[in-house]
């Protein structure tokens, strides 16, 4: 009985209780923005928005959320104070609720920029400690992926809230959606207190005395990780969103509003599950070729799968819809979980906050581009040229691949 017991509370390590903190944290936060990213399309879509003006906003807003890292990121590393960026960060979610209070497209589109900047101060500093605590102690695939898991939790949840007041009312009008952003404001409250006791916790704890104090390098990243940084950005490049796939269902009134925020949630139900799956395998293949890259493998597939979203999710079959939003969980699955786990491998510690300031960079400007470029397209009717424009941008990111992997091979670091 005290064996069991011991065995159970010995797995129960501090790292894991950093990493379920965290996670709880995300669910919190994925409740307020993610409900929000599902019905945005739609939402404006009723206010007479076309769908180039959401692709475009929807691009700078992601770019502003990623390339700021960049900044973020160098400041949390020179400074050290990795809890503040978090706190204002967090706290820059009020701008979600707030949506609810307005259909003025100006003050709409402050607002989403808003959400996204909060966004980008808080995630270099939280995927700082988090890979910190985490890299020799449970492993970085399993961290994040038990992160995304939890995350997505809230990613499943948030969009209910929408499809609950669309469902209960009978009505799907642009009062519904301003009740259901106003409905936010309860996780939001929530998630700044969880965060609140969160730093109390581990500061107190002292869950992660091996962060306090870092000295500031510069010596040069190597070049490995600029080649990951071009394969990041192209297979994001070819990416079709939810941003164009949500304003193609409204436009089409190929589904319901509450059933198109369901298909959101569910499509994070099957991401929360992938960055499970595809966090255990990136870990394995560490081990398998004892090398600190040899989790990049997992990677592969990424390209040969984007490339089929926009056959599957801009068509006007819903069978076929579902199951390119089940591939979209997939992909954004393993975004967030493997192509974060991989900068914890191709980065010291000291760098690391820099480190995903530059590939959250890549990221964003991927997604500017292909966001605005999709949405553009989408209003010239020209969906053949999606289809077209993503084959050729994922088939370079395969190419990059191999270049990749084979430096990889040629700059093995064992594990220690």
């Amino acid at each position: 009985m005290d064996k069991k017991t011991t065995s159970k509370q010995s797995k129960f390590t501090p790292a894991v209780q950093v990493i379920i903190i965290f996670g709880v944290i995300s669910l919190l936060g994925d409740m307020v923005y993610e409900s929000a990213r599902s019905a945005n399309s739609q939402y404006f879509n009723l206010l007479g928005v076309t769908a180039a003006q959401v692709g475009l906003v929807f691009g700078i807003g992601e770019f502003l959320g990623y390339f700021l890292r960049l900044v973020a990121g160098v400041l949390s590393d020179k400074s050290g104070k990795y809890w503040l960026f978090i706190f204002i960060g967090y706290g820059m979610l009020i701008a979600v609720p707030l949506m609810g209070l307005t259909m003025n497209w100006n003050i709409l589109i402050i607002l989403i920029l808003l959400e996204r900047i909060g966004k980008s101060l808080r995630n270099p500093a939280k995927d700082t400690l988090l890979s910190g605590v985490a890299e020799n102690q449970v492993g970085v695939g399993f961290a994040f992926g038990l992160q995304e898991a939890l995350d997505q939790v809230g990613a499943f949840l948030g969009p209910l809230i929408f499809t609950l007041v669309f469902y209960l009312s009978g009505r799907h009008g642009i009062s519904e959606y301003q009740l259901s952003y106003k409905l936010l404001i309860i996780p939001f409250i929530l998630l700044l207190l969880f965060v609140y006791y969160a730093y109390r916790k581990i500061e107190n704890e002292r869950l992660l005395p091996q962060l306090k104090v870092k000295e500031f390098r510069n010596e040069k990243l190597k070049p490995i990780f600029w080649i990951y940084s071009a394969f990041t950005f192209f297979c994001t490049l070819g990416f079709v969103n939810f941003s164009t796939i949500g304003f193609h269902l409204k436009a089409n009134e190929l589904m319901s509003d509450g059933n198109i925020t369901m298909l959101y949630a569910i499509a994070m139900a099957v991401d929360a599950v992938a960055a499970l799956v595809v966090g255990h395998a990136y870990d394995h293949f560490k081990v398998k070729t004892n090398n600190k890259t040899g989790g990049l493998l997992v990677l592969a597939a990424i390209p040969f799968i984007t490339v089929l979203l926009p056959f599957l999710t801009l068509t006007k079959s819903i069978p076929l819809i579902v199951a390119g939003m089940m591939i979209f969980g997939i992909v954004m699955g393993t975004h967030e979980t493997i192509m974060r786990s991989a900068i914890a491998d191709l980065a010291p510690l000291y760098k690391r906050g820099t480190s995903y300031g530059i590939f959250n960079s890549a990221y964003g400007l991927a997604l500017l581009i292909g966001s605005a470029l999709m949405g553009w397209l989408y209003d010239m009717n020209q969906i053949p040229l999606i289809m077209l424009f993503t084959v050729v941008i994922e088939a370079i990111a395969g190419l990059i691949f191999m270049k990749m992997y084979k430096t990889a091979k040629s700059e093995a670091t064992p594990l220690t």
